[in-house]
């Protein structure tokens, strides 16, 4: 895995979890809006949005290098879509950052021909 492909399979992973979290306030601001006067869901579908755009701008940029199959990017934007799936997404994608760089260990010791 070259560096450009680390790096925005890093930079998906650090949007991930943000953008779930702002998903499940966005949801929990809403739940306040209709039981209470309290009304940051403006705000909060602002801040969402944003994270989303870039979430799903990255996750367009990983799948491009990293040449993802159609069934590993639906899932990644599944993820997105999902109140709890960012955690998921960044679980998964540290998991594979791991993989990855031992991988390129062995490769480089050339204990593994892959």
């Amino acid at each position: 895995m070259d560096i450009k492909t680390a790096s925005s399979l890093h930079r998906l992973r650090l949007v991930s979890a943000p953008e779930a979290v702002s998903f499940l306030l966005l949801l929990v601001c809403s739940v306040l809006k209709r039981t209470t006067d309290f009304n940051a869901v403006p705000v909060m579908g602002a801040i969402h949005g944003f994270l989303f755009v870039v979430y799903v701008l990255f996750w367009l940029d990983a799948w491009n290098r990293t040449k993802w199959g159609i069934g590993t990017a639906a899932f990644y934007f599944a993820m997105s879509v999902l109140p709890l799936g960012g955690f998921f997404a960044e679980r998964r994608l540290k998991r594979e950052a791991a993989d990855a760089v031992i991988a390129s260990r062995a490769r480089a010791e050339g204990t593994v021909n892959a």
